[in-house]
């Protein structure tokens, strides 16, 4: 019997053996994917760095790195439930392609947030021609093999998918020090903004052929920069909400009425800034939105003290963004666990992110309870290039059964 609203005991002691819930993918079987409950959430990092236009044969580099994003994505549709596999949804935490096409966009202009000139951080050059032509068509290659599997998914836009960004008038960079002296800070290099999401709206819209009259997507804010999805897994039905890049209030009351139109499903957030390395809701100080607009939009801490917190179906944050893997637990209103994780590779090499796909550690391995619940990761399938000098593996965790106990080990 199917359970479409379990209990939150229940549903967040699928995530208690290792302190972590999730996921994901890329590679290996597991003896635990027998089971009838056994269901994978398989989450996309940070991939600007496959899609760059940069980094594809015809501009010179060694090899198409987009190739390794459509293995990525053909893995997943080729394990996803529709083919016999156990992949229920894909979430993907933005910063799907590289570059944007405007210098800044009409809407902050007119409001004054102007362009300071910068030979840091405004030396970035836009490529309307190679986003148009080359990152937004693979990028959507990559997504149409995931939507004909018939595989519900939900993609949240990073800085990279806005259509502008610019070097913020008033914060100049120090121009009496040193290169070699400067610091990763506002005062020594100045702060970026983003704005506009037309070109993410014309791949990712709730009217794109992704979308439109899919019964599983359920919502959507401004055209589709935030969206919600609904899918069955392990028994269950769960909720998943994109949130646009540090959301602001107006974002997170249509937060707030998809959850109430979906009162006790079990509920999966994923943005794209939340999570530093080191675990705190802190963002890069470098491109900061919530400090040049507080009145369009929310830091993290704010994200998670006006939304996550107050609503107990909340169970999970996924995001990217900074350049690593961190995780944390939080109690929310009701003393329930939150878990929440930030998974970005693309420091790892091969052009970049090395066909990762978020796992919760480079070499944790993560065992519960037998019987009731088990979660692991381990090395899998190798993705091996005759250029590149070292191997990158990829990882797979698996979701089984609704277990009492845990361990770790």
């Amino acid at each position: 019997m199917k359970i479409k609203n379990p209990t939150r005991i229940s549903i967040r002691q699928l995530l208690s053996a290792a302190g972590l819930a999730l996921l994901l993918l890329l590679a290996c079987r597991s003896a635990i994917a027998s089971a009838d409950n056994a269901f994978t959430l398989a989450v996309i990092p940070d991939t600007q760095n496959y899609i760059d236009f940069r980094h594809q044969k015809a501009k010179g580099f060694e090899f198409d790195a987009a190739d390794l994003f459509i293995q990525q994505m053909r893995y997943v549709a080729g394990r996803s439930v529709n083919n016999g596999g156990d992949i229920a949804f894909l979430a993907a935490v933005g910063d799907v392609w590289q570059h944007q096409t405007r210098t800044i966009d009409k809407d902050h202009l007119t409001r004054g947030i102007g362009i300071e000139p910068n030979p840091i951080l405004g030396r970035r050059s836009k490529r309307a021609d190679e986003v148009l032509n080359i990152e937004l068509p693979r990028a959507t290659e990559g997504y149409r093999i995931i939507s004909e599997a018939g595989l519900p998914f939900g993609v949240a836009p990073g800085n990279h998918d806005y259509d502008a960004t610019w070097s913020v008038i008033g914060y100049p960079p120090n121009r009496q020090k040193k290169w070699s002296e400067l610091s990763r800070t506002v005062e020594d290099l100045g702060i970026m903004h983003i704005g506009g999401l037309d070109n993410f709206r014309s791949v990712f819209g709730a009217d794109s052929d992704f979308f439109r009259d899919k019964p599983w997507y359920i919502g959507s804010y401004n055209g589709g920069s935030s969206s919600a999805q609904r899918f069955d897994a392990g028994g269950y039905e769960f909720l998943h909400i994109t949130l646009e890049m540090q959301p602001g209030d107006a974002v997170l009351q249509w937060a707030e009425s998809i959850i109430a139109a979906n009162p006790g499903l079990p509920t999966i957030v994923t943005t794209h800034d939340y999570l530093s390395t080191s675990g705190k809701r802190l963002p890069n100080p470098l491109i900061d939105l919530a400090r040049i607009e507080p009145e369009n939009h929310n830091s993290a801490e704010q994200l998670w003290r006006k939304l996550i917190r107050r609503h107990d179906q909340i169970f999970l944050v996924l995001c990217g963004h900074q350049h690593g893997q961190s995780f944390r637990v939080d109690d929310n209103l009701d003393g329930n666990p939150v878990y929440q994780i930030l998974a970005d590779y693309q420091v790892r090499g091969a052009s970049r992110g090395a066909g990762w796909a978020q796992a919760a550690g480079r070499h944790r391995r993560w065992l519960a309870a037998p019987d009731d619940f088990r979660l692991c990761h381990q090395p899998g399938d190798d993705y091996r290039q005759d250029l590149l000098a070292s191997t990158h593996r990829t990882w797979i965790a698996m979701l089984t059964g609704t277990g009492l106990r845990s361990s770790r080990g």
